[in-house]
């Protein structure tokens, strides 16, 4: 996810690495929490859980600006970048005011889910658009993997409104398999890069 921003050096694609490691943190924190719930404190699964939509809110505005002019959008992304990271800073502090009374996690996590899948519907749209424009048969695979990690969200929210472990367990299995993809699709385009290169 790196490779965009060390080829073109532009500032917009560092919302790539930056989503999908904000993304990868808050699932490494979930399992930590969810092992050891007393390790952290009540305010630490509503962190995790917000971070994690500012993760996609990353991949969003990356998608979005990838579009735009460079020299038009360089500081608007910029100004977006930094507000994101303020507003990660403020959240931080205010769950982590005693008085503050935050609301029921069940509740909460399945807002902030649904809010997640409307993200991901708008990067699907994106990546299927600049595939249907390049048609190249390797980009295929990214908006797939985007699906898979919309139906994992859809599958966490039936785990939260009726605890089905199924819904849960296959939630997982699609995650995974989105960030398969991912992978997949990151190593073809680095190879190919290099193959470019050494030629």
């Amino acid at each position: 996810m790196i490779k965009p921003y060390q080829v073109t050096k532009e500032s917009r694609y560092l919302g790539l690495p930056l989503g999908f490691g904000f993304l990868g943190a808050t699932y490494l924190l979930s399992a930590v929490i969810y092992a050891q719930p007393q390790l952290f404190g009540n305010s630490t699964i509503y962190f995790q859980l917000f971070i994690r939509n500012f993760a996609f809110i990353f991949l969003c505005a990356t998608y979005y600006f990838s579009r735009k002019s460079p020299e038009n959008t360089r500081s608007l992304w910029n100004i977006t970048f930094a507000g994101l990271f303020i507003a990660i800073i403020v959240l931080f502090i205010i769950l982590n005011i005693p008085e503050i009374s935050l609301p029921a996690y069940p509740v909460t996590s399945i807002y902030s889910r649904c809010l997640n899948l409307i993200f991901i519907v708008y990067i699907c749209a994106h990546t299927i658009r600049s595939h249907l424009e390049s048609s190249n048969p390797d980009t295929l695979w990214t908006p797939f993997g985007y699906i898979f990690l919309g139906i994992s969200q859809y599958l966490v929210i039936i785990f939260a409104l009726d605890d089905s472990l199924a819904a849960f367990f296959s939630g997982l299995a699609f995650r995974w398999l989105g960030f398969a993809l991912f992978l997949y699709v990151s190593f073809k385009s680095f190879y190919s890069l290099k193959k470019e290169n050494s030629k």
